[in-house]
């Protein structure tokens, strides 16, 4: 069983944390120690999942990732968003209520592909660099998320898995890498760990949660909230169709200039195109050359 390891215990005369509670489960069976008060606050989860530690939880949950990512190096990410509905080319669209939508699910199985193959992409540069920059990122589940983790998988390189606990089971998907698997409670953690260490964000074809976290980065980058990265809408068709951003601009409630925050791109190639020429990174097939 793989074992999580944090920053290295500084050495110490005093008794750890571990050693106590272990030395707690020991103590006699009285009526005192069996009380919940006499629990170790950390070590009581009625206690650390209560209405008044939602902050504690809250900062848990952002240090847990956090010391992860930096113990394994990882200095900056390339994010990919996207439809969980979405099938692999050749699998059935499992998500499907109807034919309408079984037909379309299925059409857009190319955006699976172009997912994956922006992943490998960027996780060619990811390896040049040693793993510490450009890793690929996703939700962690099926479709488009799958898509990420598998293309960067495809090239022998790691990538995270962001997952959220949800109503219905959803496990992470096979692909991503085991030591970077997270899960959350908290949706605003989440997001947090998906754009503090993004260079670029890509996002494919998706439902309510993809507009949420295309929006959510679009709103950091207009603000001035966060700098400016590539921020990649993959699907003309879909896009044109989903939100008229000239419309928008028409009405007066985004900025005439606001559409130019985001490129609208089709195809793998022509996304990390992007990206490359606004890091001035070396061309993938320079990268390999030099591997």
């Amino acid at each position: 069983m793989a074992v999580l390891r944090m920053t290295r215990r500084r050495p110490t005369s005093l008794r750890t944390s571990v050693e106590d509670v272990a030395a707690s489960k020991r103590a006699p069976q009285t009526p005192q120690t069996q009380s919940a008060a006499f629990r170790l606050a950390f070590a009581d989860d009625e206690f650390m999942t209560s209405e008044d530690t939602r902050g504690v939880r809250f900062q848990l949950e952002y240090l847990k990732p956090e010391f992860c990512l930096r113990e394994r190096g990882i200095n900056s990410t390339v994010v990919l968003f996207g439809g969980a509905r979405i099938p692999a080319p050749g699998k059935p669209a499992w998500a499907a209520k109807n034919e309408m939508q079984k037909k379309n699910l299925e059409a857009a199985s190319r955006y699976y592909d172009e997912a994956r193959r922006f992943a490998q992409l960027a996780s060619f540069t990811s390896k040049a660099m040693g793993f510490s920059d450009y890793v690929v990122v996703t939700g962690g589940g099926p479709g488009v998320m799958e898509a990420g983790n598998r293309g960067a998988a495809d090239v022998g390189a790691p990538s995270i898995g962001l997952n959220i606990v949800l109503p219905h089971e959803q496990a992470p998907n096979l692909y991503v890498t085991p030591e970077l698997s997270f899960n959350f409670h908290y949706f605003a953690t989440r997001k947090i760990h998906f754009l503090m260490r993004a260079k670029a964000v890509a996002v494919f074809p998706g439902g309510f949660g993809t507009l949420d976290e295309f929006f959510e980065t679009l709103t950091l980058i207009q603000t001035g909230r966060m700098d400016r990265v590539p921020l990649l809408l993959f699907g003309a068709e879909f896009w044109s169709k989903v939100i008229n951003f000239e419309a928008l601009a028409e009405a007066g409630t985004i900025a005439p200039d606001d559409p130019k925050l985001f490129n609208i791109v089709d195809t793998a190639e022509e996304g990390w195109d992007i990206v490359r020429q606004f890091y001035n990174l070396p061309e993938i097939d320079e990268v390999l050359r030099g591997d």
